[in-house]
Protein backbone atom coordinates (compact mmCIF):
# COMPACT_ATOMS: atom_id res chain seq x y z
CA UNK A 1 0.00 0.00 0.00
CA UNK A 2 1.28 3.46 -0.89
CA UNK A 3 1.72 5.81 2.05
CA UNK A 4 -1.03 8.10 0.76
CA UNK A 5 -3.65 5.47 -0.08
CA UNK A 6 -6.79 6.06 1.96
CA UNK A 7 -10.56 5.89 1.97
CA UNK A 8 -12.11 8.74 3.94
CA UNK A 9 -15.69 8.39 5.19
CA UNK A 10 -17.21 11.74 6.10
CA UNK A 11 -20.68 12.01 7.65
CA UNK A 12 -22.66 15.22 7.68
CA UNK A 13 -24.13 17.07 10.64
CA UNK A 14 -25.32 14.61 13.30
CA UNK A 15 -28.62 16.04 14.59
CA UNK A 16 -29.62 15.04 18.11
CA UNK A 17 -29.54 11.59 19.63
CA UNK A 18 -31.22 10.09 16.56
CA UNK A 19 -28.29 11.26 14.45
CA UNK A 20 -25.82 9.73 16.88
CA UNK A 21 -27.75 6.46 17.08
CA UNK A 22 -28.09 6.27 13.32
CA UNK A 23 -24.35 6.70 12.83
CA UNK A 24 -23.46 4.14 15.49
CA UNK A 25 -25.97 1.62 14.14
CA UNK A 26 -24.78 1.92 10.55
CA UNK A 27 -21.03 2.10 11.21
CA UNK A 28 -20.42 -1.67 11.29
CA UNK A 29 -22.05 -2.10 7.89
CA UNK A 30 -20.23 0.91 6.48
CA UNK A 31 -16.92 -0.50 7.69
CA UNK A 32 -17.64 -3.85 6.07
CA UNK A 33 -18.78 -2.35 2.77
CA UNK A 34 -16.32 0.52 2.33
CA UNK A 35 -13.36 -0.37 4.60
CA UNK A 36 -12.66 3.29 5.40
CA UNK A 37 -9.19 4.24 6.58
CA UNK A 38 -10.60 7.29 8.38
CA UNK A 39 -14.01 8.24 9.72
CA UNK A 40 -14.72 11.95 10.20
CA UNK A 41 -18.05 13.36 11.35
CA UNK A 42 -19.51 16.82 11.79
CA UNK A 43 -21.17 16.76 15.21
CA UNK A 44 -22.04 20.37 15.97
CA UNK A 45 -25.75 19.52 16.32
CA UNK A 46 -25.45 16.23 18.18
CA UNK A 47 -26.38 17.40 21.71
CA UNK A 48 -30.12 18.01 21.65
CA UNK A 49 -29.74 19.64 18.25
CA UNK A 50 -27.26 22.32 19.31
CA UNK A 51 -23.61 21.80 20.24
CA UNK A 52 -21.72 18.81 21.59
CA UNK A 53 -20.76 17.57 25.06
CA UNK A 54 -17.59 15.78 26.22
CA UNK A 55 -19.61 12.62 26.93
CA UNK A 56 -20.95 12.47 23.39
CA UNK A 57 -17.54 13.25 21.87
CA UNK A 58 -16.01 10.42 23.91
CA UNK A 59 -18.74 8.06 22.70
CA UNK A 60 -18.06 8.92 19.07
CA UNK A 61 -14.31 8.45 19.48
CA UNK A 62 -14.87 5.15 21.29
CA UNK A 63 -16.97 3.97 18.32
CA UNK A 64 -14.00 4.51 16.00
CA UNK A 65 -14.51 8.05 14.77
CA UNK A 66 -11.07 9.48 14.02
CA UNK A 67 -11.91 13.19 13.98
CA UNK A 68 -14.88 15.43 14.81
CA UNK A 69 -15.61 18.75 13.11
CA UNK A 70 -17.97 21.43 14.39
CA UNK A 71 -19.41 24.75 13.22
CA UNK A 72 -21.43 27.76 14.35
CA UNK A 73 -22.88 25.84 17.34
CA UNK A 74 -19.47 24.77 18.64
CA UNK A 75 -19.85 26.81 21.83
CA UNK A 76 -23.50 26.16 22.66
CA UNK A 77 -22.46 23.86 25.54
CA UNK A 78 -19.99 25.49 27.92
CA UNK A 79 -18.81 22.13 29.27
CA UNK A 80 -17.10 21.48 25.93
CA UNK A 81 -14.74 24.48 26.17
CA UNK A 82 -11.86 22.83 28.01
CA UNK A 83 -12.39 19.59 26.06
CA UNK A 84 -11.80 21.48 22.81
CA UNK A 85 -8.49 22.76 24.16
CA UNK A 86 -7.36 19.39 25.47
CA UNK A 87 -8.33 16.99 22.67
CA UNK A 88 -6.47 17.18 19.39
CA UNK A 89 -8.92 15.28 17.18
CA UNK A 90 -11.94 17.56 17.65
CA UNK A 91 -11.82 20.85 15.74
CA UNK A 92 -13.92 23.99 15.63
CA UNK A 93 -13.68 26.44 12.69
CA UNK A 94 -10.08 27.54 12.25
CA UNK A 95 -11.19 31.07 11.34
CA UNK A 96 -12.81 31.68 14.71
CA UNK A 97 -10.85 34.05 16.93
CA UNK A 98 -7.61 32.62 18.28
CA UNK A 99 -8.74 33.62 21.78
CA UNK A 100 -11.75 31.29 21.56
CA UNK A 101 -11.52 27.72 22.91
CA UNK A 102 -10.18 24.95 20.72
CA UNK A 103 -8.28 24.72 17.48
CA UNK A 104 -9.22 24.41 13.82
CA UNK A 105 -6.69 21.92 12.47
CA UNK A 106 -5.98 18.31 13.44
CA UNK A 107 -3.73 15.57 12.09
CA UNK A 108 -4.77 11.97 12.72
CA UNK A 109 -2.85 8.90 11.60
CA UNK A 110 -3.95 5.39 10.71
CA UNK A 111 -2.32 2.61 8.68
CA UNK A 112 0.71 4.80 8.05
CA UNK A 113 -1.36 7.60 6.48
CA UNK A 114 -1.59 11.07 8.00
CA UNK A 115 -4.89 12.91 7.48
CA UNK A 116 -5.09 16.63 8.08
CA UNK A 117 -8.59 17.82 9.02
CA UNK A 118 -9.44 21.51 8.76
CA UNK A 119 -12.75 23.00 9.88
CA UNK A 120 -13.86 26.36 8.48
CA UNK A 121 -16.85 28.64 8.96
CA UNK A 122 -18.31 30.63 6.13
CA UNK A 123 -18.21 34.42 6.35
CA UNK A 124 -21.36 35.16 4.35
CA UNK A 125 -24.45 35.23 6.62
CA UNK A 126 -22.44 33.69 9.48
CA UNK A 127 -20.21 34.91 12.30
CA UNK A 128 -16.52 34.09 12.04
CA UNK A 129 -13.62 36.13 13.32
CA UNK A 130 -11.45 35.93 10.22
CA UNK A 131 -11.61 35.21 6.50
CA UNK A 132 -12.04 31.54 5.64
CA UNK A 133 -9.90 31.97 2.52
CA UNK A 134 -6.96 33.57 4.29
CA UNK A 135 -7.18 31.04 7.12
CA UNK A 136 -7.19 27.99 4.85
CA UNK A 137 -4.16 29.28 2.95
CA UNK A 138 -2.27 29.50 6.25
CA UNK A 139 -3.51 26.08 7.39
CA UNK A 140 -2.50 24.36 4.15
CA UNK A 141 0.94 25.92 4.40
CA UNK A 142 1.29 24.72 8.00
CA UNK A 143 0.24 21.19 7.02
CA UNK A 144 2.84 20.91 4.28
CA UNK A 145 4.94 17.88 5.09
CA UNK A 146 2.70 17.04 8.07
CA UNK A 147 -0.20 15.34 6.24
CA UNK A 148 -0.52 12.98 3.29
CA UNK A 149 -4.17 13.92 2.72
CA UNK A 150 -6.15 17.01 3.76
CA UNK A 151 -9.92 17.14 4.27
CA UNK A 152 -11.60 20.53 4.63
CA UNK A 153 -15.07 20.78 6.19
CA UNK A 154 -16.50 24.08 4.95
CA UNK A 155 -19.39 24.82 7.33
CA UNK A 156 -21.17 27.59 5.45
CA UNK A 157 -24.55 28.95 4.43
CA UNK A 158 -23.80 30.36 0.98
CA UNK A 159 -23.35 27.91 -1.88
CA UNK A 160 -21.28 30.46 -3.76
CA UNK A 161 -18.77 30.68 -0.91
CA UNK A 162 -18.43 26.90 -0.72
CA UNK A 163 -17.98 26.52 -4.48
CA UNK A 164 -15.48 29.36 -4.50
CA UNK A 165 -13.47 27.66 -1.77
CA UNK A 166 -13.47 24.42 -3.72
CA UNK A 167 -11.95 26.11 -6.75
CA UNK A 168 -9.56 28.09 -4.56
CA UNK A 169 -8.20 24.85 -3.08
CA UNK A 170 -8.35 22.61 -6.15
CA UNK A 171 -5.11 20.70 -6.41
CA UNK A 172 -3.93 21.71 -2.93
CA UNK A 173 -6.14 19.55 -0.70
CA UNK A 174 -7.74 16.14 -1.04
CA UNK A 175 -11.34 17.15 -0.38
CA UNK A 176 -13.56 20.16 0.29
CA UNK A 177 -16.84 18.91 1.78
CA UNK A 178 -19.63 21.31 2.64
CA UNK A 179 -21.80 21.14 5.75
CA UNK A 180 -24.32 23.31 7.66
CA UNK A 181 -27.44 23.47 5.47
CA UNK A 182 -28.44 19.84 6.27
CA UNK A 183 -29.65 19.40 2.66
CA UNK A 184 -27.52 17.20 0.36
CA UNK A 185 -26.55 18.69 -2.98
CA UNK A 186 -26.14 16.80 -6.25
CA UNK A 187 -22.74 18.15 -7.31
CA UNK A 188 -20.24 15.62 -5.93
CA UNK A 189 -17.24 15.45 -8.26
CA UNK A 190 -13.47 15.51 -8.46
CA UNK A 191 -12.33 18.92 -9.69
CA UNK A 192 -9.73 19.13 -12.50
CA UNK A 193 -6.82 19.57 -10.06
CA UNK A 194 -7.76 16.45 -8.11
CA UNK A 195 -9.78 17.82 -5.19
CA UNK A 196 -13.00 15.99 -4.30
CA UNK A 197 -15.84 18.46 -3.83
CA UNK A 198 -19.50 18.61 -2.79
CA UNK A 199 -21.39 21.73 -1.73
CA UNK A 200 -23.22 19.98 1.11
CA UNK A 201 -23.15 16.36 2.19
CA UNK A 202 -26.42 16.72 4.10
CA UNK A 203 -27.18 15.59 7.65
CA UNK A 204 -27.39 12.40 9.69
CA UNK A 205 -30.73 12.61 11.43
CA UNK A 206 -34.46 12.74 10.84
CA UNK A 207 -35.51 13.38 7.26
CA UNK A 208 -39.09 13.47 8.52
CA UNK A 209 -38.52 16.81 10.20
CA UNK A 210 -37.31 20.22 9.03
CA UNK A 211 -33.51 20.10 8.85
CA UNK A 212 -33.67 17.33 11.44
CA UNK A 213 -36.01 19.14 13.85
CA UNK A 214 -39.65 18.42 14.67
CA UNK A 215 -41.64 19.72 11.74
CA UNK A 216 -44.62 20.96 13.77
CA UNK A 217 -42.35 23.21 15.82
CA UNK A 218 -40.37 24.40 12.81
CA UNK A 219 -43.43 25.09 10.68
CA UNK A 220 -45.11 26.82 13.64
CA UNK A 221 -42.16 29.15 14.00
CA UNK A 222 -42.31 30.00 10.30
CA UNK A 223 -46.08 30.60 10.41
CA UNK A 224 -46.24 32.63 13.62
CA UNK A 225 -42.86 34.41 13.28
CA UNK A 226 -42.44 33.83 17.02
CA UNK A 227 -39.50 32.27 18.90
CA UNK A 228 -39.82 28.51 19.29
CA UNK A 229 -37.53 26.06 21.07
CA UNK A 230 -36.74 23.52 18.38
CA UNK A 231 -36.31 19.86 19.28
CA UNK A 232 -34.74 17.12 17.16
CA UNK A 233 -37.15 14.87 15.31
CA UNK A 234 -36.74 11.09 15.13
CA UNK A 235 -38.89 10.11 12.14
CA UNK A 236 -37.26 8.56 9.05
CA UNK A 237 -33.58 8.72 10.08
CA UNK A 238 -30.92 8.81 7.37
CA UNK A 239 -27.15 8.88 7.25
CA UNK A 240 -25.75 11.34 4.72
CA UNK A 241 -22.14 11.85 3.80
CA UNK A 242 -19.44 11.07 1.29
CA UNK A 243 -16.66 8.57 0.69
CA UNK A 244 -13.44 9.94 -0.78
CA UNK A 245 -10.92 7.51 -2.26
CA UNK A 246 -7.31 8.55 -2.85
CA UNK A 247 -4.06 6.83 -3.90
CA UNK A 248 -1.77 9.83 -4.32
CA UNK A 249 -0.87 12.55 -1.83
CA UNK A 250 -3.39 15.41 -1.74
CA UNK A 251 -5.36 13.95 -4.65
CA UNK A 252 -8.76 12.25 -4.79
CA UNK A 253 -9.47 9.49 -7.27
CA UNK A 254 -13.21 9.49 -6.60
CA UNK A 255 -15.98 10.80 -4.38
CA UNK A 256 -19.17 8.85 -3.74
CA UNK A 257 -22.19 10.48 -2.16
CA UNK A 258 -23.81 8.41 0.59
CA UNK A 259 -27.55 8.66 1.32
CA UNK A 260 -28.54 5.72 3.49
CA UNK A 261 -31.87 5.15 5.23
CA UNK A 262 -31.66 3.56 8.67
CA UNK A 263 -33.58 0.31 8.94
Amino acid sequence: MMAATARILFCGDLVGSVGRRTLLALLPGLRERYAPTFIVVNAENVAGGFGITPKIADELFAAGVDAITLGNHAYRRSEIYSYLDEHGAIVRPANFLRSQPGHGVAVVERDGVRLGVVNLSGNLYMRAGRSAFAEIDAAVADLRGQADQILVDMHAEATSEKIGLGWHLDGRVTAVLGTHTHVPTADARVLPGGTAYITDVGMTGSRGGVLGFERELAVGALVTQMPVRLLPADEDPWLMGALVTCTQPLRADAIEQLLIAAE
